[in-house]
């Protein structure tokens, strides 16, 4: 998300690191899933082995509703800076999906089965596929409409301009991809990583999880296609559900290898080498959230310092710092993947050093 959301030029961009405009998927369309699905693992071998050995569940639930609590105000609070402008603030976004994905699994992974999560998985797939699809509601425009899936004009949109109007993504106003209808599909990312979690605990060799791991994948990603096809588009920015299905079967195919390469391999060589290959990953998650907010504040300042240079121009920080790769031999997209890269660098540079200094910053 680092490298993607902060480019040199937002006019300047290669195609897989911007969101699909509406159908279809690129590379950056596969992150925000991804991390939902692995923190659905992570919720399972913790919050879920807590809950079978006894804990009090009451205290779990508790705890993760002060947790997502706290990340939804964190989200906010980017939202908010640097202008703290109340009356415009957007109130959706990554960290408030985040949140509420968590704050809502919470009870499922805690309460129910496996089995059961599988039967609140399917039930959240069919609200939100009948909202969508079968309720009439007036568009951006005020035409009513029923199931058309285009920029405004669907249920999710309708819901978001009724319940935050004024406080939706700027670049849309009419819509925010991070809606309230689409974290229900977005709920279901979560779960079906509970379910990958739950495999992983089964006393299974590990070779045999991660195969099935790879098979479960490849059976996401043909049922994802088949419903992009047949019953709804994959589009990120609804969360459809073809969309939830088939970033699953990415997500499982990526975890799947890696697995086997840090943990199910028989070759002790081979996961050596890849857990030393694979260490600025480790990094960075240790501090995934502290990162991911400074980044944001890092970012949003370097555009809000500015100053007048001697022409009468109104130039800013990043401007300043950008030009002289503007200035390079480079192709223009090159020169803003460049800045990219190097704003990646800088900020894997602060977490290297928290993790040398083993300061870990956790909510």
């Amino acid at each position: 998300m680092l490298l993607v959301n902060n480019p040199g030029d937002w006019g300047h961009l290669y195609a897989q690191l911007a969101h699909a405009k509406w159908n279809g998927w690129t590379f950056t369309d596969c992150i925000f899933p991804f991390f939902l699905f692995i923190s659905g693992v992570s919720m399972a071998l913790s919050l879920g082995r807590l809950s079978l050995a006894g804990a009090d569940r009451g205290a779990l639930l508790r705890k993760l509703s002060v947790r997502a609590g706290i990340v939804f105000l964190i989200g906010l609070a980017l939202n908010l800076y640097p202008h703290f402008n109340f009356d415009t603030v957007r109130i959706p976004g990554v960290l408030q999906r985040i949140a509420l994905c968590t704050l809502l699994a919470g009870p499922i992974v805690v309460f129910f089965t496996w089995r059961q999560q599988c039967v609140w998985i399917v039930a959240l797939w069919a609200a939100y596929s009948a909202l969508m699809l079968g309720v009439a509601v007036p568009d951006a425009t005020g035409v009513v409409v029923a199931g058309a899936l285009e920029p405004g004009r669907d249920v999710g949109a309708f819901v978001d301009r009724w319940l935050l109007g004024g406080h939706l993504w700027a670049s849309s106003k009419t819509w925010d991809p991070e809606g309230l209808v689409s974290t229900l599909p977005a709920v279901c990312s979560l779960l079906l990583g509970v379910l990958c979690g739950n495999g992983i605990d089964r006393k299974l060799p590990q070779a045999d999880k991660t195969v099935w791991m790879l098979l479960a994948g490849l059976a996401c990603l043909a049922l994802g296609s088949t419903l992009d096809a047949t019953f709804m588009p994959i589009n990120k920015a609804l969360w459809t559900v073809s969309y939830c299905i088939w970033m699953t079967g990415w997500a499982l195919l990526a975890f799947g290898a890696f697995y086997w390469m840090l943990d199910a391999s028989p070759a002790p060589a081979l996961r050596q080498r890849a857990a030393w290959w694979l260490q600025p990953f480790t990094v960075y998650g240790m501090n995934a959230l502290f990162i991911f907010a400074l980044s944001g504040v890092v970012a949003k300042t370097l555009v809000w310092i500015t100053w007048v240079q001697s022409g009468g121009q109104v130039v800013s920080l990043k401007a300043w710092l950008y030009a002289p790769l503007q200035n390079l031999p480079l192709a223009a997209v090159d020169a803003s993947l460049l800045f990219a890269v190097l704003f990646d660098a800088c900020m894997l540079g602060i977490a290297w050093w928290m993790w040398r200094k083993r300061w870990f910053v956790k909510v």
